[in-house]
């Protein structure tokens, strides 16, 4: 694959039932002319391109010996222009923390802050539409298991992505 001096975006995989869901959700949901990704957990936002090797052989060596982490969809979240589910997911971040002390000097700012893990099924819609839907799925949320398959990397290519690789974890 070709090198691209473009931010790099750490995601974390979803079950293939868990992403068809929540995908499904996106496009259903998010105006499809923005609608440039698929669905996503982001654990860093805005990775140097240069620290690709460094950044790959880590997520490596992690999903090589670890198992998947335990998640719950725990709640939905209002972004004001959109909708995201909260994921409950303390595995899972206490993982993104190490990453990210491994990667200590190469993070911006957003990236130095503890994420609020979630899946966003609507955004860049007026706040009027945003909390109709809000409403919608609150009427009908049950707090259920999430699976989490990997980590996956992708150039951000200023809105689209390319993806560079994705990671299973097959620890015991």
């Amino acid at each position: 694959m070709e090198r691209l001096n473009k931010p790099i975006i750490m995601t974390a995989e979803m079950g293939k039932a868990d992403f068809a869901w929540a995908d499904g959700l996106r496009r259903r949901h998010f105006p499809p002319e923005r609608n440039l990704v698929r669905a996503h957990i982001t654990l860093f936002h805005h990775l140097p391109p240069q620290a690709l090797d460094e950044i790959r052989s880590a997520v490596i060596s992690l999903t090589s010996s670890l198992p998947k982490p335990e998640a719950r969809l725990s709640g939905l979240i209002h972004l004001g222009r959109g909708v995201a589910y909260q994921l409950h997911a303390p595995e899972l971040l206490s993982l993104r923390m190490e990453l990210a002390d491994r990667f200590a000097g190469l993070l911006v700012a957003q990236d130095q802050q503890t994420p609020r893990l979630h899946v966003t099924v609507q955004n860049k819609v007026i706040p009027g539409e945003a909390q109709r839907l809000l409403e919608e799925l609150s009427d009908e949320f049950e707090p259920r298991p999430f699976a989490i398959h990997g980590i996956g990397l992708h150039y951000y290519l200023d809105g689209p992505w390319q993806d560079i690789g994705s990671w299973p974890f097959r620890g015991r």
